[in-house]
């Protein structure tokens, strides 16, 4: 049987969407892996979306099927992505989350592996705690939390300014989103993709 690795992610500008592809890459290089790659549910109403101008952002993702909560039980990793928010996830990310009580009164998710990615506009703009306030669900939920080991020597480049953590791939979007994901992101990105794929290959054998 192949190991399902879910990657569900937020996006509004794109930033959250690039991680999560290339996290998706990460985890098709490990051999017998299927991954799903899903977005949860736009909380925000259209008119204030588009006020944020993140209507236009929005569509080049909108080929992406919206994530089913129930789905997670049928996963053997849950890859999680989301914006920043005074340091926690987006309230879009919450309500997902939010709907997962079916699965912990079952012990559904019990033994499954679960990592987090994010997204901020600044350097120290909560990343850290935001990566840390979704793993504080997997803990709830009884799951294995994994990070970003040091063996990515993406983490310790510092001749440019770049996100990336050991909690989890990180990106800096800018305080009008005009910074895209670099290429040493992207590359601690598919490092946590191909990391968390091949624990789970693990522990599903």
């Amino acid at each position: 049987m192949s190991v399902r690795i879910r990657i569900v992610f937020h996006s509004l500008y794109t930033h959250v969407y690039q991680l999560a592809e290339a996290v998706a890459a990460g985890a098709r290089e490990v051999p017998g892996t299927e991954v799903f790659l899903e977005r949860v549910a736009e909380t925000l109403p259209v008119e204030v979306l588009e006020k944020m101008g993140a209507v236009d952002a929005g569509k080049a993702f909108a080929h992406i099927p919206i994530a089913d909560p129930h789905a997670l039980a049928d996963s053997d990793a849950v890859i999680l992505g989301s914006p920043t928010r005074f340091g926690g996830a987006t309230a879009s990310m919450r309500a997902f989350l939010d709907a997962t009580g079916g699965l912990w009164v079952k012990n559904a998710l019990v033994g499954k592996v679960g990592s987090a990615f994010t997204s901020t506009a600044s350097q120290h703009g909560g990343q850290e705690t935001t990566l840390t306030s979704m793993h504080t669900f997997f803990y709830h939920q009884g799951m294995v939390v994994v990070g970003v080991p040091y063996t990515a020597a993406e983490l310790l480049k510092l001749d440019e300014v770049s996100g990336g953590t050991p909690y989890g791939a990180t990106t800096i979007a800018g305080g009008r989103g005009e910074r895209s994901p670099s290429a040493n992101e992207l590359a601690i990105a598919r490092f946590q993709g191909r990391h968390v794929a091949g624990i789970a290959s693990k522990l599903h054998g």
